[in-house]
């Protein structure tokens, strides 16, 4: 009878009997666990409703939370749950934005920024002998032109070059006058022409420069400009020795602008001469600010043409937009971007013309 005991006793327990063989080995098994240290393995049972289960481990090492299978607004369907989505970091990336945090805001892959602007760039078919015509320049502008503008800046004080620079501008106000008329700008022309008359009376022959005070704005309007508008809105790029970067409809546009220019009415050479040799060291002199980005540059040639090409097609397209250069950053405007102006071009006008 205490044989049918045990038996039924390890039936209803799940142990084996204690008499028989698996009984010994049972315990022998438990006898080294307890020495080792170790948790008796015990065989595990299917878990009950009340049972809480360790959540699995994800990929990266980190535990996710599973709710309790017993509540049923916790439960989800495994049919519908979406699968966990690979992390194809490096441990170094992951560790760099376990530090720092992830990349923010990218605004150039922002989908919602609206389509760049697409620049046109220079019309250059001539382009073998432009950059043969460059180099020449260089040689020029490093050996005359370059040490005369900064020996000019070191002579004579700042006021005094002002007032040179004040001259010249004042002189080409007509010109301005004349091509905004020509381009439909009527506003414009009537403040090219108050500045000429009130520079050239109150501000001493446009040495002062009282329009400014006056809110009259400063404007450079050329007849290359005004072909531009009413047209011929893509030209060759050529550069001409001494005078720079051109487009064949600046070259004729200067041929329109010469009649008009104040200083073309000078007969005397010993007069006139002398002044467009002081305007091209003047233009020069304004632009030793930008010689430190042309330094080591790889292409400078691309660097000069690229530029003069986009500042042209603004003078021509950008600012007929904008009523008011108030707004404009400061490499906009006019007086920023100097170049060779008409009054120095040795443009031979036919006599009486």
């Amino acid at each position: 009878m205490r044989l049918h005991a045990n038996l039924d006793s390890a039936r209803t327990s799940g142990m084996p009997p204690s008499g028989s063989p698996r009984a010994a080995t049972a315990a022998f098994v438990l006898g080294l666990a307890l020495l080792a240290g170790a948790a008796p393995v015990v065989a595990q049972e299917p878990a009950s409703a009340t049972d809480e289960q360790v959540p699995p481990a994800t990929s990266t090492g980190t535990v996710e939370p599973t709710p309790a299978t017993g509540d049923p607004s916790a439960a989800t369907d495994p049919a519908t749950a979406a699968p966990p989505v690979a992390d194809s970091r490096t441990e170094a990336e992951r560790d760099y934005d376990a530090l720092y945090g992830r990349p923010g805001y990218d605004p150039v892959a922002d989908p919602t920024l609206p389509t760049p602007v697409d620049i046109a760039g220079a019309y250059d078919p001539w382009e073998g002998f432009n950059r043969q015509m460059h180099r020449i320049n260089n040689v020029i502008d490093r050996t005359v032109a370059r040490p005369l503008a900064r020996a000019y800046v070191r002579v004579v004080p700042r006021p005094v070059r002002l007032g040179v620079g004040n001259f010249f501008i004042n002189l080409g106000q007509p010109v301005t006058m004349v091509n905004s008329l020509l381009q439909g700008q009527p506003k414009r022309a009537a403040q090219s022409l108050g500045r000429f008359a009130l520079n050239s009376t109150l501000g001493i022959g446009g040495v002062f420069d009282p329009a400014s005070d006056a809110k009259l704005p400063s404007r450079s309007e050329d007849f290359g400009q005004t072909l531009g508008v009413w047209g011929w809105k893509r030209s060759r790029y050529i550069e001409l020795p001494v005078f720079g970067p051109r487009t064949v409809r600046d070259v004729f546009g200067a041929f329109g602008d010469a009649p008009l220019s104040p200083l073309r009415q000078v007969e005397a050479d010993k007069v006139a001469i002398p002044l467009q040799g002081l305007q091209l060291v003047d233009v020069r002199a304004q632009l030793l600010s930008t010689d430190a980005l042309r330094e080591g540059v790889e292409d400078d040639y691309a660097l000069v043409r690229d530029a003069w090409s986009q500042r042209r097609d603004y003078q021509i397209f950008g600012d007929r937009q904008l009523d008011d250069d108030s707004s404009l950053p400061d490499y906009l405007r006019e007086e920023m971007a100097p170049t060779v102006p008409v009054d120095a071009m040795p443009v031979t006008l036919p006599s009486g013309g």
